[in-house]
Protein backbone atom coordinates (compact mmCIF):
# COMPACT_ATOMS: atom_id res chain seq x y z
CA UNK A 1 0.00 0.00 0.00
CA UNK A 2 2.72 2.11 1.15
CA UNK A 3 4.81 1.77 -2.03
CA UNK A 4 1.64 2.04 -4.33
CA UNK A 5 1.18 5.66 -2.69
CA UNK A 6 5.11 6.91 -3.18
CA UNK A 7 4.95 5.79 -6.66
CA UNK A 8 1.52 7.28 -7.55
CA UNK A 9 3.14 10.85 -5.47
CA UNK A 10 6.21 10.82 -7.61
CA UNK A 11 4.55 9.92 -11.10
CA UNK A 12 2.28 13.40 -10.86
CA UNK A 13 4.17 15.27 -8.46
CA UNK A 14 7.78 14.14 -8.63
CA UNK A 15 10.22 13.49 -6.30
CA UNK A 16 9.89 16.48 -4.16
CA UNK A 17 6.22 16.95 -2.39
CA UNK A 18 4.59 19.87 -0.44
CA UNK A 19 1.33 19.90 1.62
CA UNK A 20 -0.57 21.12 -1.63
CA UNK A 21 0.27 17.61 -3.71
CA UNK A 22 -0.47 15.36 -0.95
CA UNK A 23 -4.09 17.46 -0.18
CA UNK A 24 -4.58 17.26 -3.77
CA UNK A 25 -3.70 13.34 -4.22
CA UNK A 26 -5.96 12.71 -1.24
CA UNK A 27 -8.68 14.80 -2.77
CA UNK A 28 -8.39 12.99 -5.99
CA UNK A 29 -8.33 9.27 -3.94
CA UNK A 30 -10.70 9.53 -1.58
CA UNK A 31 -7.73 9.18 1.01
CA UNK A 32 -7.93 10.96 4.07
CA UNK A 33 -4.43 13.59 4.64
CA UNK A 34 -3.11 11.93 8.06
CA UNK A 35 -3.11 8.50 6.45
CA UNK A 36 -1.09 9.61 3.66
CA UNK A 37 1.57 11.89 5.64
CA UNK A 38 1.56 8.93 7.89
CA UNK A 39 2.85 6.89 5.39
CA UNK A 40 5.36 9.31 3.80
CA UNK A 41 7.11 10.09 7.20
CA UNK A 42 10.28 8.48 6.52
CA UNK A 43 10.60 11.12 3.61
CA UNK A 44 9.71 13.91 5.78
CA UNK A 45 12.29 16.94 4.80
CA UNK A 46 10.53 19.32 7.21
CA UNK A 47 6.59 20.60 7.91
CA UNK A 48 4.39 20.28 4.80
CA UNK A 49 7.40 19.23 2.80
CA UNK A 50 8.78 15.25 1.69
CA UNK A 51 11.57 14.08 -0.28
CA UNK A 52 11.26 11.04 -1.99
CA UNK A 53 14.51 10.33 -2.57
CA UNK A 54 15.99 10.50 0.70
CA UNK A 55 15.31 6.73 1.48
CA UNK A 56 17.24 6.00 -1.42
CA UNK A 57 20.17 8.19 -0.08
CA UNK A 58 19.88 6.26 2.93
CA UNK A 59 19.82 2.81 1.23
CA UNK A 60 23.03 3.77 -0.19
CA UNK A 61 24.82 5.04 2.90
CA UNK A 62 23.81 1.86 4.65
CA UNK A 63 25.37 -0.06 1.94
CA UNK A 64 28.38 1.54 2.10
CA UNK A 65 28.96 1.44 5.71
CA UNK A 66 28.31 -2.42 5.63
CA UNK A 67 31.36 -2.54 2.76
CA UNK A 68 33.92 0.04 3.88
CA UNK A 69 36.48 0.90 1.94
CA UNK A 70 39.88 -1.24 2.53
CA UNK A 71 43.25 -0.54 1.74
CA UNK A 72 44.88 -3.41 -0.02
CA UNK A 73 48.06 -4.49 1.45
CA UNK A 74 51.76 -3.32 0.97
CA UNK A 75 53.31 -4.37 -2.19
CA UNK A 76 56.87 -4.24 -1.11
CA UNK A 77 58.51 -6.99 -0.16
CA UNK A 78 59.77 -7.29 3.62
CA UNK A 79 62.62 -9.71 3.08
CA UNK A 80 65.18 -8.61 5.92
CA UNK A 81 68.76 -7.43 4.22
CA UNK A 82 71.55 -10.61 4.63
CA UNK A 83 74.09 -8.62 6.82
CA UNK A 84 77.81 -10.06 6.40
CA UNK A 85 78.63 -9.25 10.04
CA UNK A 86 76.17 -11.59 11.27
CA UNK A 87 77.51 -14.46 13.28
CA UNK A 88 75.35 -17.53 14.52
CA UNK A 89 75.30 -18.03 17.93
CA UNK A 90 72.97 -19.28 21.37
CA UNK A 91 69.58 -20.40 20.06
CA UNK A 92 69.85 -19.08 16.88
CA UNK A 93 69.81 -22.54 15.11
CA UNK A 94 67.02 -23.56 16.80
CA UNK A 95 65.04 -20.43 16.15
CA UNK A 96 66.04 -20.84 12.15
CA UNK A 97 63.92 -24.60 12.63
CA UNK A 98 61.11 -22.76 13.84
CA UNK A 99 60.90 -20.32 11.18
CA UNK A 100 61.41 -22.64 8.41
CA UNK A 101 59.33 -25.03 9.41
CA UNK A 102 56.50 -22.88 8.51
CA UNK A 103 54.02 -24.38 11.47
CA UNK A 104 52.33 -21.70 14.03
CA UNK A 105 54.89 -21.92 17.12
CA UNK A 106 55.08 -18.75 18.64
CA UNK A 107 58.60 -18.18 20.50
CA UNK A 108 59.17 -15.94 23.66
CA UNK A 109 63.26 -14.48 23.28
CA UNK A 110 64.06 -13.10 26.68
CA UNK A 111 67.68 -11.53 27.49
CA UNK A 112 69.48 -8.71 28.52
CA UNK A 113 70.02 -5.78 26.35
CA UNK A 114 72.22 -5.36 23.10
CA UNK A 115 72.74 -9.04 22.59
CA UNK A 116 71.22 -9.74 19.46
CA UNK A 117 67.67 -10.97 20.07
CA UNK A 118 65.79 -9.23 17.19
CA UNK A 119 69.24 -9.01 14.94
CA UNK A 120 68.99 -12.74 15.02
CA UNK A 121 65.27 -12.86 14.25
CA UNK A 122 65.68 -10.66 11.74
CA UNK A 123 68.91 -12.82 9.91
CA UNK A 124 67.17 -15.78 10.62
CA UNK A 125 64.27 -14.83 7.93
CA UNK A 126 66.93 -12.83 5.80
CA UNK A 127 68.37 -16.48 5.71
CA UNK A 128 65.37 -18.56 4.92
CA UNK A 129 63.90 -15.47 2.25
CA UNK A 130 61.40 -15.01 4.78
CA UNK A 131 58.93 -12.31 5.43
CA UNK A 132 59.02 -9.94 8.59
CA UNK A 133 56.96 -7.54 10.38
CA UNK A 134 58.59 -6.11 13.37
CA UNK A 135 56.59 -3.50 15.65
CA UNK A 136 58.15 -2.30 18.07
CA UNK A 137 56.10 -2.45 21.47
CA UNK A 138 55.29 0.58 24.06
CA UNK A 139 52.80 1.16 26.56
CA UNK A 140 50.40 3.05 24.57
CA UNK A 141 49.92 0.42 21.80
CA UNK A 142 46.55 -0.85 21.07
CA UNK A 143 44.30 -2.94 19.57
CA UNK A 144 44.02 -0.29 16.80
CA UNK A 145 48.31 0.00 16.22
CA UNK A 146 48.58 -3.65 15.81
CA UNK A 147 45.13 -4.84 13.98
CA UNK A 148 44.47 -1.96 12.29
CA UNK A 149 41.54 0.92 12.38
CA UNK A 150 39.97 2.96 9.85
CA UNK A 151 41.79 6.03 8.34
CA UNK A 152 41.41 9.43 6.27
CA UNK A 153 42.22 8.83 3.05
CA UNK A 154 41.52 11.88 0.36
CA UNK A 155 39.04 12.64 2.35
CA UNK A 156 37.02 9.45 2.68
CA UNK A 157 37.17 7.21 5.45
CA UNK A 158 39.28 3.73 5.21
CA UNK A 159 40.33 0.70 6.81
CA UNK A 160 43.60 0.10 6.65
CA UNK A 161 45.20 -2.99 8.16
CA UNK A 162 47.55 -3.15 11.35
CA UNK A 163 50.99 -4.91 11.01
CA UNK A 164 49.31 -8.04 12.97
CA UNK A 165 46.77 -8.37 10.07
CA UNK A 166 49.35 -7.49 7.28
CA UNK A 167 51.19 -10.74 8.78
CA UNK A 168 48.38 -12.63 9.05
CA UNK A 169 47.19 -12.49 5.26
CA UNK A 170 50.93 -12.32 4.18
CA UNK A 171 52.22 -15.98 6.15
CA UNK A 172 54.65 -13.73 7.76
CA UNK A 173 56.47 -13.54 10.81
CA UNK A 174 55.36 -11.10 13.16
CA UNK A 175 58.08 -9.70 15.48
CA UNK A 176 57.26 -8.15 18.59
CA UNK A 177 59.64 -6.44 19.89
CA UNK A 178 60.44 -5.33 24.21
CA UNK A 179 57.17 -7.29 23.90
CA UNK A 180 57.32 -6.73 28.23
CA UNK A 181 56.82 -2.79 27.64
CA UNK A 182 52.96 -3.74 26.84
CA UNK A 183 50.01 -2.74 28.84
CA UNK A 184 46.87 -5.09 28.90
CA UNK A 185 46.05 -3.44 25.61
CA UNK A 186 47.94 -6.37 24.59
CA UNK A 187 45.35 -8.81 25.02
CA UNK A 188 43.81 -8.04 21.70
CA UNK A 189 46.77 -10.49 20.32
CA UNK A 190 44.93 -13.49 22.66
CA UNK A 191 43.28 -15.44 19.80
CA UNK A 192 45.97 -14.56 17.14
CA UNK A 193 48.35 -16.58 19.50
CA UNK A 194 46.23 -19.66 19.57
CA UNK A 195 46.56 -19.47 16.10
CA UNK A 196 42.96 -18.87 15.14
CA UNK A 197 43.42 -15.48 13.09
CA UNK A 198 41.07 -12.12 14.03
CA UNK A 199 37.61 -11.29 13.57
CA UNK A 200 37.79 -7.18 12.49
CA UNK A 201 34.90 -6.31 14.22
CA UNK A 202 34.44 -2.75 12.94
CA UNK A 203 34.43 -4.03 9.27
CA UNK A 204 32.83 -7.06 9.82
CA UNK A 205 35.64 -9.47 8.48
CA UNK A 206 37.51 -12.55 9.74
CA UNK A 207 40.69 -12.96 8.60
CA UNK A 208 42.86 -16.33 8.61
CA UNK A 209 46.35 -16.83 8.75
CA UNK A 210 47.61 -17.67 5.82
CA UNK A 211 50.32 -21.22 6.40
CA UNK A 212 54.06 -19.87 7.39
CA UNK A 213 52.91 -16.98 10.05
CA UNK A 214 54.50 -17.12 13.22
CA UNK A 215 54.70 -14.70 16.14
CA UNK A 216 58.01 -14.05 18.04
CA UNK A 217 58.26 -12.33 20.99
CA UNK A 218 61.45 -10.49 22.54
CA UNK A 219 62.16 -9.02 26.18
CA UNK A 220 64.35 -8.03 28.41
CA UNK A 221 62.53 -9.72 30.89
CA UNK A 222 60.63 -12.68 31.46
CA UNK A 223 57.08 -10.79 31.67
CA UNK A 224 57.89 -10.26 35.61
CA UNK A 225 58.57 -6.87 35.39
CA UNK A 226 62.31 -5.88 36.35
CA UNK A 227 62.74 -6.41 40.35
CA UNK A 228 66.28 -4.12 39.89
CA UNK A 229 65.18 -1.15 38.10
CA UNK A 230 67.20 -1.48 35.09
CA UNK A 231 64.52 -2.04 32.51
CA UNK A 232 62.37 0.55 33.98
CA UNK A 233 59.03 0.77 31.82
CA UNK A 234 58.65 -3.09 31.61
CA UNK A 235 55.75 -4.19 32.93
CA UNK A 236 54.23 -7.54 34.24
CA UNK A 237 52.52 -9.72 31.49
CA UNK A 238 49.14 -11.41 31.75
CA UNK A 239 50.16 -14.77 32.79
CA UNK A 240 47.47 -16.02 30.03
CA UNK A 241 49.15 -14.04 27.35
CA UNK A 242 52.48 -15.69 28.65
CA UNK A 243 50.64 -19.37 28.50
CA UNK A 244 50.06 -18.47 24.71
CA UNK A 245 54.00 -19.07 24.12
CA UNK A 246 55.05 -22.88 24.05
CA UNK A 247 58.75 -21.84 23.99
CA UNK A 248 61.05 -19.24 25.51
CA UNK A 249 64.56 -18.91 24.61
CA UNK A 250 67.27 -17.74 27.36
CA UNK A 251 69.65 -15.42 25.68
CA UNK A 252 73.14 -14.90 26.58
CA UNK A 253 75.99 -12.57 24.99
CA UNK A 254 78.17 -14.40 22.95
CA UNK A 255 80.84 -16.28 24.17
CA UNK A 256 84.56 -13.96 23.63
CA UNK A 257 85.49 -15.96 20.15
CA UNK A 258 82.11 -15.39 18.72
CA UNK A 259 82.16 -11.80 19.58
CA UNK A 260 85.66 -11.66 18.33
CA UNK A 261 84.18 -13.59 14.81
CA UNK A 262 81.23 -10.32 14.80
CA UNK A 263 83.95 -7.69 15.61
CA UNK A 264 86.32 -8.82 12.83
CA UNK A 265 83.67 -8.90 10.58
CA UNK A 266 83.49 -4.77 11.44
CA UNK A 267 86.78 -3.97 12.04
CA UNK A 268 90.51 -4.74 10.75
CA UNK A 269 91.87 -5.03 13.76
CA UNK A 270 92.07 -8.24 15.16
CA UNK A 271 93.98 -7.65 17.98
CA UNK A 272 92.00 -4.64 18.86
CA UNK A 273 88.76 -6.83 18.64
CA UNK A 274 90.45 -9.74 20.66
CA UNK A 275 91.41 -7.23 23.41
CA UNK A 276 87.96 -5.85 23.32
CA UNK A 277 85.83 -9.10 23.72
CA UNK A 278 88.35 -10.20 26.92
CA UNK A 279 87.64 -7.05 28.33
CA UNK A 280 83.94 -6.95 28.00
CA UNK A 281 84.10 -10.79 29.24
CA UNK A 282 85.82 -9.81 32.42
CA UNK A 283 82.86 -6.78 32.81
CA UNK A 284 80.04 -9.04 32.61
CA UNK A 285 81.40 -11.60 34.74
CA UNK A 286 82.04 -8.78 37.78
CA UNK A 287 78.26 -8.01 36.67
CA UNK A 288 76.74 -11.56 37.12
CA UNK A 289 78.94 -11.35 40.62
CA UNK A 290 77.32 -7.92 41.63
CA UNK A 291 80.53 -6.40 41.78
CA UNK A 292 79.68 -3.49 39.10
CA UNK A 293 75.68 -2.64 38.12
CA UNK A 294 76.62 -2.03 34.30
CA UNK A 295 77.22 -4.43 31.66
CA UNK A 296 79.11 -4.03 28.25
CA UNK A 297 76.76 -5.86 25.71
CA UNK A 298 77.71 -7.10 22.40
CA UNK A 299 75.85 -4.14 20.85
CA UNK A 300 77.95 -1.78 22.93
CA UNK A 301 81.56 -3.60 21.34
CA UNK A 302 80.34 -2.64 17.90
CA UNK A 303 79.13 0.71 18.56
CA UNK A 304 83.16 0.88 19.78
CA UNK A 305 84.86 -0.53 16.66
CA UNK A 306 82.73 1.35 14.45
CA UNK A 307 83.43 4.54 15.96
CA UNK A 308 87.47 3.06 15.67
CA UNK A 309 86.43 3.23 12.21
CA UNK A 310 85.49 6.52 11.94
CA UNK A 311 88.07 8.01 14.10
CA UNK A 312 91.43 5.70 13.86
CA UNK A 313 91.72 6.02 17.72
CA UNK A 314 90.72 3.39 20.07
CA UNK A 315 90.79 5.13 23.27
CA UNK A 316 88.58 7.84 21.82
CA UNK A 317 86.47 5.08 20.69
CA UNK A 318 86.39 3.50 24.12
CA UNK A 319 85.21 7.10 25.66
CA UNK A 320 82.86 8.21 23.51
CA UNK A 321 80.76 5.36 23.85
CA UNK A 322 81.47 4.73 27.27
CA UNK A 323 80.00 8.23 27.83
CA UNK A 324 76.59 6.95 28.66
CA UNK A 325 77.10 5.49 32.14
CA UNK A 326 78.14 7.58 34.73
CA UNK A 327 81.50 8.79 35.81
CA UNK A 328 82.24 6.31 37.86
CA UNK A 329 81.56 3.22 36.01
CA UNK A 330 82.83 5.23 33.15
CA UNK A 331 86.32 5.51 34.58
CA UNK A 332 86.46 1.76 36.19
CA UNK A 333 85.64 0.62 32.61
CA UNK A 334 88.42 2.73 31.18
CA UNK A 335 91.48 1.13 34.38
CA UNK A 336 90.29 -2.43 33.23
CA UNK A 337 90.72 -1.49 29.88
CA UNK A 338 94.32 -0.01 30.35
CA UNK A 339 94.68 -3.56 32.03
CA UNK A 340 93.80 -5.19 29.51
CA UNK A 341 95.51 -3.32 26.45
CA UNK A 342 98.90 -1.80 27.28
CA UNK A 343 98.99 -0.45 24.06
CA UNK A 344 96.45 2.46 25.48
CA UNK A 345 97.24 4.37 28.09
CA UNK A 346 94.02 5.70 29.75
CA UNK A 347 96.29 7.96 31.84
CA UNK A 348 96.74 10.10 29.01
CA UNK A 349 95.21 13.84 28.66
CA UNK A 350 91.52 13.52 28.16
CA UNK A 351 90.14 13.66 24.43
CA UNK A 352 88.10 16.61 23.49
CA UNK A 353 85.11 15.50 22.85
Amino acid sequence: MTTAIVDALKDAYGDKLTAADVRAYCAMNGISYPTVTKKLEQYKVKRGTWDLTIQEARQQLEKSAAAPTVVPPIEQNLIPTKDDSFVKFGNFLDLKKIIQSRLFYPAFITGLSGNGKTFGVEQACAQLNRELIRVNITIETDEDDLIGGFRLVNGETAWHNGPVVEALQRGAVLLLDEIDLASNKILCLQSILEGKGVFLKKIGRYVQPTPGFNVIATANTKGKGSDDGRFIGTNVLNEAFLERFPITFEQSYPSSATEVKILNNICSDTDFCKRLADWADIIRKTFYDGGVDEVISTRRLVHIVQAYNIFDDKLKAIQVCLNRFDDETKQAFLDLYDKVDETVDVKQEEVVQ
